[in-house]
């Protein structure tokens, strides 16, 4: 672990010109200790000890948030959204996935022989199929179904998308017409639900479902996963299965703000991680 020239330049806060408290703290040095948070399941008062203690090993002269401005602060900061490193067409695959939220745990089961219903969020993601990075996430309640999210997710990417692949609970008209809005020619690659039907106008002018279903029919489902690269899809579940055993199954934020902070730090974790650990291939013949 290292500090850099410029984070250790910035880790106080500019003085501010506008009428208001002056924060001693800048917003590096904030979304620095509540990612260790993050990355070491850490409460707030552990996550103070330990910067304290890297500071002290390091030999810096910077102080360390405590426990309580971190909470503070953490609701109030501004995280930039996941931002694709590569260039050029995106194939663009889409998964939900269950987050709960921290609270009491199998202690209360054991000790008082119940337990409360447990609340928890859904996280949608958006993941790159070539390079595997998340360029895409929003935190919802459970409530919300997978299908109203694509038009959100798609308006955070700003390179032009090939493809769409997601499963068959994104089989609906909405997702169809938010993705022909975004660019028609886009492949979608979704699997029709069973019992589907083909449209009105599929012998004349089949839709890319209507497609869809002519080839599962003929032969069958497996050949058309195969056929149409749906398979890749394995690649967003490999992601999120990343996400709960590097960060967790469960969110510790209590307010929707602070948990949309949270995950942000989590997806920006999980990509530089990816950065790290992917190897450079060269051809020497």
């Amino acid at each position: 672990m290292w500090f850099t020239d410029e984070a250790i330049q910035t880790w106080r806060a500019e003085r501010r010109t506008t009428p208001g408290g002056q924060p001693h703290y800048s917003a590096l040095a904030i979304t620095t200790a509540l990612t260790m948070r993050m990355i070491f399941h850490l409460g707030l008062r552990q996550t103070e000890g330990l910067i304290e203690s890297v500071i002290g090993l390091l030999g810096l002269d910077l102080s360390m948030p405590d426990h309580s401005t971190l909470s503070r602060r953490g609701k109030t900061l501004e995280v930039p959204p996941p931002r694709r490193t590569a260039t050029g067409p995106l194939h663009l695959l889409v998964d939900s996935t269950g987050l709960k939220l921290g609270g009491a745990g199998e202690w209360l089961i054991e000790k008082h022989g119940q337990s409360r219903r447990r609340s928890w969020r859904k996280l949608h993601v958006g993941v790159d199929a070539d390079s595997g990075e998340i360029v895409a996430v929003e935190v919802t309640g459970k409530d919300i179904d997978d299908a109203a999210m694509v038009d959100g997710l798609l308006g955070q990417i700003d390179d032009p998308i090939v493809s769409f692949t997601a499963d068959g609970g994104y089989d609906q008209d909405r997702v169809s017409q938010a993705i022909a809005e975004r660019d028609p020619d886009v492949a979608v690659i979704v699997p029709p639900r069973a019992g589907a039907v083909a449209s009105a106008s599929a012998e004349t002018a089949p839709t890319q479902r209507d497609r869809h279903l002519r080839m599962i029919a003929e032969r069958g489902l497996m050949a058309w996963q195969k056929a149409s690269g749906y398979n890749l899809r394995a690649k967003v579940e490999a992601s999120i299965s990343r996400y709960k055993r590097v960060i967790g199954g469960a969110l510790r934020s209590r307010t929707d703000q602070t948990e949309a902070t949270e995950v942000a730090l989590a997806t920006a974790v999980l990509n530089r991680m990816l950065a790290f650990g992917r190897p450079n291939y060269v051809r020497i013949s």
